[in-house]
This record gives structure tokens, C-alpha cells and sequence, in this order.
């Protein structure tokens, strides 16, 4: 089942600061208080591509593939 945005955001800011790392802000800073409006931000433009019968991820880069790693289990499963 899918958590709504705001506990989203908590679990999110949580495994942050319990790790005691940050994600890039807009700014380029990085924060443990990330938004799920700037995360869905960040992960506008990936797209499943189905090529000759295999689909792939399209567009995933390293600051996505790091996001993924503070999301919950359901969101990473989505993007993996």
C-alpha cells in the first residue's frame, strides 16, 4: 500500500538523518529536509521503454539512483 505525501516525507527525512546525509536541494545544498514535491521534481522524465520485448528504465541517473535508496520499499520498487 502506498503512504500519503506527508508520511512519505517523514519516512523519507528520518532515513536521512539517520544515515546523517542530505539530497541536493533546488539550490544545489544539500538537506535532510527534502519535500515530496521536489523529489516527484526530480523524478519527472524516467519512463519505462519497452525495446524489442524488454523493457527498461529510461533517464535514471546517479542523483535519481540516490534518491531511490532513502525512498520506502514500495516507491524503489516502482523505479527498479
Amino acid at each position: 500500500m502506498w503512504c500519503d505525501k506527508k508520511e512519505c516525507e517523514r519516512e523519507i527525512r528520518k532515513e536521512l538523518k539517520r544515515r546523517k546525509v542530505g539530497l541536493r536541494n533546488q539550490l544545489g545544498k544539500r538537506t535532510e529536509k527534502v519535500t515530496m514535491r521536489w523529489i516527484f521534481q526530480c523524478f519527472q522524465g524516467i519512463y519505462l521503454a519497452k525495446i524489442n520485448e524488454e523493457e527498461r528504465i529510461v533517464n535514471m541517473n546517479k542523483d535519481r539512483e540516490e534518491i531511490l535508496k532513502y525512498l520506502p520499499a514500495k516507491c524503489r520498487e516502482y523505479y527498479q
